[in-house]
C-alpha cells in the first residue's frame, strides 16, 4: 500500500510542475488545499486563488514567457498515514536565444496530505538556490 501512495505522491509532484510549466495556474492552486500555503522566493500565498495569482505575477511583465520544464529528482516521501512530508531537488530548464539553459534550481520542503482520495499539498516551501 506504501508504495501506491508514494507513487500518487510522486504523481502530484510531477502535475504541480507541468501545471506551472504550461501556465495553467488556475489548475495549480486546485494541487493545493483550501488553506494551503505556497512559500516562494517571490513571495508567500495562502488558498487556490492567491497561490494561482502569485503564479501567474512571475511571467505577466513578459510580452512570451520563455518555454520551461521543472524537473524534480531526489524525492523522499515519509508517509504517517494521510500525510506525508516530502523532500526533493528541483532544476528549471528553459529556452532562450542559444537553445536551452539551466535558469534555477533548489529544493522543495512538502506537507502533503489526502483529501478525497486525492494527495494535495498542504505547505511547499521552494529553496530557490542563488549565490
Amino acid at each position: 500500500m506504501s508504495n501506491d501512495e508514494k507513487n500518487a505522491i510522486r504523481e502530484a509532484l510531477a502535475e504541480y510542475c507541468f501545471a506551472l510549466d504550461n501556465f495553467r495556474f488556475t489548475e495549480l492552486g486546485r494541487l493545493f488545499t483550501e488553506d494551503g500555503v505556497w512559500e516562494t522566493a517571490f513571495g508567500k500565498a495562502t488558498g487556490h486563488a492567491e497561490i494561482a495569482a502569485l503564479a501567474a505575477s512571475f511571467t505577466k511583465d513578459l510580452a512570451t514567457p520563455p518555454r520551461r520544464i521543472h524537473m524534480v529528482a531526489n524525492i523522499v516521501i515519509r508517509l504517517n498515514g494521510d500525510e506525508a512530508a516530502v523532500q526533493s531537488n528541483w532544476t528549471q530548464v528553459q529556452n532562450s536565444d542559444n537553445g536551452p539553459i539551466i535558469n534555477s534550481g533548489g529544493s522543495y520542503e512538502d506537507r502533503l496530505v489526502k483529501h478525497n482520495g486525492k494527495w494535495l499539498f498542504q505547505y511547499r516551501k521552494i529553496d530557490r538556490f542563488v549565490k
